[in-house]
């Protein structure tokens, strides 16, 4: 098979989920609405989460950027798949599918950093409350989610960087719907050893860690709550981690799944679509499991509905009256 450079592949093929033109349509407005489910909510606590002074905590203030996290990781790969399903085309540019691999794993990191992080600041409040304000400062919150940001940039750009080395054939079709970097690997005719002892190696750190992190923080919470002997106790100290466990469990649930099924078997297909949980539906969902769960977020959404509320009626108000004058 007649190789081809790395520097001469113009586009990649994204077979997608399917190929059926009615199923097509179907998937555009169901990704448009989750796409647009997903900005708004998380959208939704970032506002709350900056307006309400109740909610200027660490807690609060990982859970803001686990939101920002989430609508950048969502927006690497949907409006791509959307505009491909609308414009009825399955290809994507070498170097948009590069940049769509950095961002991807950029984000897809950090997620991982803060939800352990959050972890983190659930074990402090839970296991030593009255050091909790001279352990989780502002300073310490601040430096942890910039070394995430640190170690998730680099990670994402040394493992694009190992990937640029690889040569490709003709067949370049990727059986997803976005440029996943294991996928894209295994297009290479040129040797991968190398970039997959990177991904591995990174994998296991970035992802090892913070959930090795997680459970064992989880493991610290869960032995001071069985101290606790009052039954209302427990329950107030599992309600102030439970939103975040749910959390946990959708993220690391569905994403483990994907890669553990995918080295048990080869559909490529089931793979696609169990991606698809934790890349779009878990993004989603992460603002209506906090919002529901929570009083506080409940009550500072309502306040910025209200306050959105009241200015659109002011402009409305406004608007209706400049008409009436000029009528």
């Amino acid at each position: 098979m007649e190789l081809e450079n790395e520097t001469r592949v113009s586009e990649f093929i994204l077979l997608g989920l399917s190929e059926d033109t009615e199923v097509q349509t179907l998937l555009f407005a169901l990704f448009l609405m989750m796409y647009l489910v997903t900005l708004t909510g998380n959208l939704l606590i970032i506002l709350a989460t900056i307006s309400d002074a109740h909610l200027h905590t660490p807690m609060y203030f990982f859970l803001a950027n686990l939101s920002f996290s989430d609508i950048c990781f969502t927006s690497t790969t949907v409006p791509k798949m959307l505009e491909n399903i609308h414009t009825d085309t399955k290809t994507i540019s070498y170097r948009n599918c590069l940049t769509q691999m950095y961002f991807f794993l950029v984000f897809g990191g950090l997620d991982n950093f803060l939800l352990a992080m959050m972890a983190y600041d659930r074990y402090v409040a839970i296991c030593h409350p009255l050091h909790y304000m001279v352990i989780m400062n502002p300073r310490i919150c601040c430096f942890l989610l910039l070394a995430s940001w640190i170690l998730s940039v680099l990670d994402s750009l040394l493992q694009c960087l190992v990937y640029l080395r690889l040569s490709f054939c003709t067949e370049l079709e990727i059986p997803h719907f976005f440029c996943e970097l294991s996928q894209v690997i295994q297009l290479a005719c040129s040797d991968t050893f190398l970039n997959d002892l990177v991904m591995y190696f990174a994998t296991g750190i970035l992802g090892g860690i913070p959930l090795t992190g997680i459970l064992f923080s989880y493991t610290k919470i869960a032995c001071s709550i069985l101290r606790i002997s009052s039954r209302g106790g427990k329950y107030k100290a599992f309600s102030t981690c439970g939103s975040h466990l749910s959390v946990v469990s959708l993220f690391y649930g569905t994403g483990l799944g994907v890669y553990l099924s995918s080295a048990a078997t080869q559909n490529t297909k089931a793979r696609t679509i169990a991606s698809m949980m934790y890349t779009v539906v878990t993004p989603m969902l992460n603002p209506f499991i906090y919002s529901l769960r929570n009083k506080d977020i409940k009550h500072a959404l309502g306040m910025v509905i209200s306050r959105f509320s009241f200015f659109t009626g002011i402009c409305f108000t406004r608007a209706n009256s400049k008409f009436k004058v000029l009528a």
